[in-house]
Formats: C-alpha cells, structure tokens, sequence
C-alpha cells in the first residue's frame, strides 16, 4: 500500500520527476519446460574493462540510456531453465543468485525470463514492425530504442517454476499472487525493488508487472522505496504524488474490469506527459458508445477495427516550470479533458484521441 505523506529519503540524489509512456508487458512467449536447471554464468565479451555505471540511473520514455553506458557495461551470460540464453549485468545477477538461494529457502523457485536488451537489438524489432505493420503500429507497440530500462542490464524479468513446471506466461504467471508477495517481500535485501506498480500506470507509464525487478545496487535505498511504496520515478523526483481518485460510474454495457483496463490505457498515456500530476479519471457514461463514435474513430486510426468506444474525463495540473515548450498553460489545474478509447473484438483497448 502506498505510504501517503513521507518524505522521499536521499532527496539529494533527486533528478527531475521524469514521467513514462505505455508499454508492452515483459512476459515471455517461449515453450514451458520442466526440470531443466540454469547453467552457470559466463562472462560477457562486449566490455573488456567496466568503468563504471550510475546504478540509479532512471531510464523510461522521457529519459535515454546515459552516454556511453553500453561500453561501461559489464555483463555475464547464462541459459535459464527453457534453454534461453540472458544476459545480466555482473552484480545484478550476483544480487539475484543470492535472491533466489533466498527464496528457495522459503520453497519459492524463480528463473530469469530476461534481462539486457542492447539498443541495437531494440533498433532491429523497431525496423522489423515498421516494415511489417508501417511506422505508426510500430510506435505504439515497440519502445523506442534507447529508452527501454531494459537497455540498462538492471531490470530483470522473473518466471516462477510451481511444482517443477516453468510458468513464463504473463496470464499464467498472474494467477499466483501469494507466490508474488513472498517474492516481493525480499527485493530490498538483495538491492532490487518492484518497478511497475500496481495503481501507478500515471506515473511509470506500464501495467503492474510482478515480475520486472530493478536492481539499485543499495539495499537502504531499496528499503526505503519499497517501505514507502513508492515508484522509482517519485524517489528520484523527492516528491510522492497524491493519489488519483476514479469515478466509473454504472455501467450497463461494460464491466468494472473491462472499465479498469481501458483506465489503465488512459493512465500509460497521460504517463508521457512531463510534469503534468494527474488528480482524477472518470468514466463519461454508456451514452458515448455510439456508431456514430466508432465510425469516428475508425476513420482516425485506419484499419483498427474498433467495434466499441468509450470516453474518459481526467482532471490534472500542468508543470510548474517549463523545461521545454509545451501545449500546457503552466501551473493551471485543467478539467473535464477527454480521452476517447476504442476497442477491438478482441477486447483490447486503444487510446485513438484526446484533447477539448
């Protein structure tokens, strides 16, 4: 639960609150296999001598991998239990060997689905999906190269092994949440802390995603974020957001999940806004749900397919200051901004448009 009020420890270290937008979730599509254990660690080639990194670091949307970053990098290689080969960086994966002999100790088993992904192989999925699907599905789908924590070597994807069988898929994986407490209760001593909190899609941009560690190499730093439950963002800015109120009224066409997961769209987006601190989201009502809107926004985005629309009213504040030039009047609290959602038969949702 997050703790209201605190005041953000080693405020010192504080950057410039820096907001992220929506995101693929980090699950793994690879084939389940039993019994397999991880081979050793190697060491990898691609540095010969590390120079050093910044392991608090803040890498999202609005904030790029740290020059020369990938050359200071010193990272090990090793092959999970589906056969995979990760790459991590070196004390990360230390921290994590030491997290797991922990969590074994508690009848918890967990293996690394993945970790490091350089910018070029970010560079070559972005070329490949815009090739295939062209630019625009490619942006929404795909993070930009370079801005993908990812990129860092410190943010490693868990999977849990349940009975000696490999569970790696995101749905899959959602279903043992008592599995997840205990994991999560033991982040902070060994360095890592949750990324992806549930509630806070506004501030990180993403989906809560049990399983996307991040490693901070500082265990009372790790302590203290996960205490206050706290996103990394809010600790690097000194500052905890007040907590967003929702509305989704009494729906009659849709169902207060189906709402939710529309509201997490809304919440991903709004995510990329730098400085803006959202206050509320409401549901605009079924009434919006019209052919005439889903026309609408099929002739927006072309080849969507949207079969259902809804609308969604937020309340924020814009920036204090302004850093670069922006649509916003600064330190004005805008109300009734609306955001219009389709969705798609499969019941996945999409924000096509905003604005008055």
């Amino acid at each position: 639960m997050r703790i209201r009020g605190m005041l953000v420890a080693a405020a010192a270290l504080a950057l410039t609150a820096a907001l992220v937008g929506c995101g693929g979730t980090a699950g793994s599509a690879v084939s389940s296999s039993a019994g397999a254990s991880s081979q050793p660690a190697q060491a990898s080639s691609a540095t010969a001598q590390s120079q050093g990194i910044d392991y608090l670091a803040l890498v999202n949307k609005l904030n790029p991998l740290p020059e020369g970053w990938e050359d200071a990098l010193e990272t090990v290689h090793f092959t999970n239990s589906v056969g995979d080969d990760v790459e991590v960086e070196k004390k990360a994966y230390d921290a994590y060997l030491e997290l797991k002999a922990d969590l074994e100790k508690e009848g918890v088993h967990v293996d690394l689905d993945s970790a490091r992904r350089s910018v070029a192989d970010q560079q070559r999925i972005m070329d490949e999906f815009t090739k295939e699907y062209g630019a625009d599905y490619a942006k929404k789908t795909v993070a930009q190269p370079g801005y993908s924590e990812h990129h860092t070597g410190l943010a490693l994807d868990l999977y849990l092994v349940v009975d000696g069988k490999d569970v790696v898929e995101n749905e899959d994986m959602m279903g043992y949440p008592e599995i997840w407490a205990k994991i999560h209760a033991k982040l902070a001593e060994h360095g890592f802390i949750l990324r992806y909190l549930d509630g806070d899609e506004h501030i990180t941009g993403y989906g809560y995603e049990p399983w996307h560690i991040r490693y901070l190499d500082d265990v009372a730093i790790a302590k203290d974020i996960m205490e206050q439950g706290i996103t990394f963002e809010e600790y690097k800015a000194g500052k905890v957001l007040p907590e967003v109120s929702y509305d989704y009224g009494d729906s009659k066409r849709y169902t207060r999940a189906e709402l939710t997961e529309a509201a997490i769209q809304v919440k991903c987006d709004f995510a990329a806004w730098e400085g803006c601190e959202l206050h509320s989201l409401r549901y605009a009502g079924d009434e919006c749900d019209t052919q005439e809107n889903v026309d609408w926004l099929n002739s927006i985005d072309k080849g969507a397919g949207y079969t259902h629309v809804a609308e969604f009213l937020t309340d924020f504040h814009s920036p204090l200051t302004e850093k670069k030039p922006s649509a916003w009047n600064l330190d004005t609290e805008y109300t009734d901004y609306q955001w219009w959602l389709g969705r798609t038969e499969d019941g996945s949702w999409q924000v096509v448009t905003s604005g008055y």
